[in-house]
């Protein structure tokens, strides 16, 4: 088991926190992700979805895309995946099928999250591949970003 670097996670953890308030200036729900592999940063996105009317361009997703052609593979063994708020089920299932070591993310996702709070996609005896998990880095931070942009959209 690889030691955990609570200040790189951290560090990590902003830049996906930056790239999640670049997709709110786009008008997208903010939520950012960044892929590491060692010290090299191999991708960093926000979600797309609106931008790119693609239902399927959740930042994981954008993220995992640009770091597999990086590396020119589809599997991302040796990664770790960033992001600012708990998987969804289809995001999950592809940190799973690109074989993700890592996962780090910041706010749990009480509604939608399918790594640790409606199902255990990342870690289920059912599949092939588990990854490790690191919940709650910078998380009020991360709560926060997207509790405000809700709240802005309703209204108030």
């Amino acid at each position: 088991m690889t030691a955990v670097d609570t200040d790189l996670d951290e560090h990590w953890m902003r830049q996906a926190i930056a790239a999640a308030r670049d997709a709110e200036a786009r008008g997208e729900i903010p939520v950012g992700t960044c892929i590491v592999s060692g010290e090299t940063l191999l991708a960093v996105a926000g979600n797309r979805t609106r931008t790119d009317i693609d239902p399927t361009a959740h930042a994981e997703l954008v993220a995992l895309r640009e770091a597999a052609r990086k590396i020119g593979n589809y599997r991302l063994p040796d990664v770790v995946v960033y992001s600012t708020i708990e998987p969804c089920a289809m995001c999950a299932g592809g940190l799973v099928q690109a074989r993700v070591r890592r996962l780090v993310y910041g706010a749990a996702d009480e509604r939608a999250g399918a790594v640790e709070s409606r199902f255990r996609i990342c870690d289920t005896d059912f599949l092939n591949h588990r990854i490790a998990v690191t919940a709650g880095v910078l998380e009020e931070d991360c709560r926060k970003l997207m509790q405000q942009f809700f709240r802005a959209r309703r209204g108030g």
